[in-house]
């Protein structure tokens, strides 16, 4: 069986968010068949990322992107990107633009707490997120 490539179309409704995409990267994992291997989670936008956080208390999204626009304000007065979305790729640059999961039993292999997030940051938008499912 060889690789494969999906992916999800997503509408954010707020300039920063944590999307929860667990279920919708488990469904094109289960429509890929693969049983054993890894699942890389890419984000090709330079102002959205993709990260692993709990997904059971909203505190904890709300604390982080709280923090998030506190540590990187979106008006910081040195900015100099004529766009005024700085902030949106530093955090990114903070967040990262992937995440890689290992895939056993055709799941994906997650703490109890942990979900996959798309991390928007200069929204709303639509965008794209990209899963390559490897099978080892």
């Amino acid at each position: 069986m060889s690789s494969t490539r999906k992916s999800l179309q997503l509408t954010t409704q707020q300039r920063c968010a944590l999307v929860d995409i667990t279920g919708k990267v488990s469904d094109l994992l289960r429509q890929t068949g693969i049983e054993d291997g890894i699942a890389v989670v890419y984000s090709p936008h330079t102002t959205a990322g993709i990260l692993i956080n709990e997904n059971c208390d909203p505190d904890v999204v709300r604390d982080t992107l709280l923090w998030m626009d506190e540590a990187v304000p979106k008006n910081h007065s040195g900015f100099r990107h004529n766009e005024g979305n700085s902030d949106s790729h530093i955090k990114t640059n903070m967040v990262g633009s992937s995440a890689t999961l290992i895939v056993e039993n055709g799941s994906l292999c997650l703490g109890t707490w942990q979900g996959i997030f798309f991390a928007e940051f200069d929204g709303p938008r639509t965008r794209q997120v990209w899963c390559k499912f490897i099978p080892g």
